[in-house]
């Protein structure tokens, strides 16, 4: 299958090296190029397409607004940000807005590719060297006023309580099996019905939610930096 991409960057030269990239391998195909946010809004809405590969920082309209709606709209499109992480903190509220995930721009382009087709399989995707203290950090930060009340997670088994504790420290289905003594299959179905009862698009979601709740502590300062994904 054929995944259909939307580049959205104002520089023409990121969006030119990602379409003669793609150019080579027949899995994925760009439907369409955006310099701003309302650009790629309207592309999507025109083209349908499975990933939008988004820049943050644009005239006009930024990628973070453009996301929000794009992932709010009727569209069934996933957002991969691709931005340059240590100078971009907007990136926080990116995937606060829905996105999928990110990759950064200093990233191997074969890299960028992979990030693309993990996120069009429905998962969630973290640059490496990105931890979960990337979310721990965000998540812990004031939000903007009026204060939002503190969120409870309601509607879920125990069970589903602890897997959505597990995925939020990181922990991959198979690692999730292990540690509840049950098979990856079980542990995949738990974690397909929380992203239901909880109304979460992907697994980035999920480990927020693990972390507005308290189910999962923010990691201390002093805690290694390590290369888990999510």
């Amino acid at each position: 299958m054929t995944i259909r991409v939307v580049l959205v960057d104002d520089q023409p030269l990121v969006r030119s090296g990602l379409r003669v990239l793609m150019a080579d391998h027949p899995d994925l195909a760009v439907v369409g190029e955006a310099a701003t946010g309302a650009e790629a809004v309207r592309l999507v809405r025109d083209t349908d397409p499975d990933v939008v590969v988004m820049d943050i920082r644009m005239p006009g309209m930024d990628g973070i607004e453009a996301t929000r709606l794009i992932t709010a709209g009727p569209a069934a499109a996933r957002v991969l940000v691709l931005t340059t992480f240590d100078e971009d903190e907007h990136v926080y509220g990116a995937l606060r807005a829905g996105a999928s995930g990110f990759a950064v721009k200093d990233m191997a382009l074969d890299d960028i590719l992979a990030a693309i087709r993990v996120v069009a399989a429905g998962d969630a995707l973290i640059a490496p060297g990105v931890t979960r203290r990337l979310i721990a950090d965000f998540v812990g930060r004031p939000e903007p006023v009026p204060e939002r009340p503190p969120r409870t997670v309601q509607g879920i088994t125990e069970r589903e309580r602890e897997v959505l504790t597990l995925v939020g420290r990181g922990r991959s289905n198979t690692e999730i099996a292990g540690e509840l003594f049950i098979t990856v299959a079980t542990a995949k179905a738990h974690v397909s019905r929380l992203l239901g009862k909880l109304g979460a698009r992907d697994r980035v979601q999920l480990v927020i939610t693990a972390y507005e709740t308290g189910l999962v502590a923010p990691p201390r300062a002093a805690d290694g930096g390590g290369g888990r994904g999510v």
